[in-house]
């Protein structure tokens, strides 16, 4: 695994994270349309009664991958800093924190550093050769 894969690996969790929320609200939508309905026309004589019980069991079991995909993700967040720590420029340390931690595109951190995208990335890619010599090293 390369410096930068493993820099990635936060972000990938971050978007499992955000892609079980939205399935959440999904269910939840769901759910909230499972009512009874009153009518005089005929119904189904089998009626699947357990549909609700089903959709809230599912919410709670995306529920429990949330929460343990949040642990994994601050566990990493905590390797990811230390990592970075090592990195003795300043500039180089806030692109990798900027990127890797906050999840930044390059335009952002560009901004916000007030600097040019092509220096960034410049920077970004000494900082990932200090990363992977820190990788090797341990």
């Amino acid at each position: 695994m390369t410096a930068k894969e493993y820099l990635e690996q936060a972000y990938r969790i971050d978007e499992r994270i955000e892609s079980k929320l939205t399935q959440i609200e999904s269910l939840r939508g769901l759910a909230a349309r499972v009512t009874s309905v009153f009518s005089d026309m005929p119904h189904s004589s089998t009626p699947d009664n357990q549909r609700l019980e089903k959709t809230v069991a599912e919410i709670i079991d995306l529920k429990n991958e949330i929460n343990s995909n949040i642990r994994e993700l601050l566990v990493l967040k905590n390797d990811i800093t230390a990592m970075i720590n090592v990195i003795p420029d300043i500039r180089q340390r806030t692109i990798l924190e900027m990127r890797y931690l906050n999840f930044m595109t390059w335009k952002q951190i560009a901004t916000k550093i007030d600097c040019d995208v092509r220096h960034i990335y410049r920077l970004h890619g000494q900082a990932l050769v200090k990363i992977k010599k820190y990788i090797e090293c341990h």
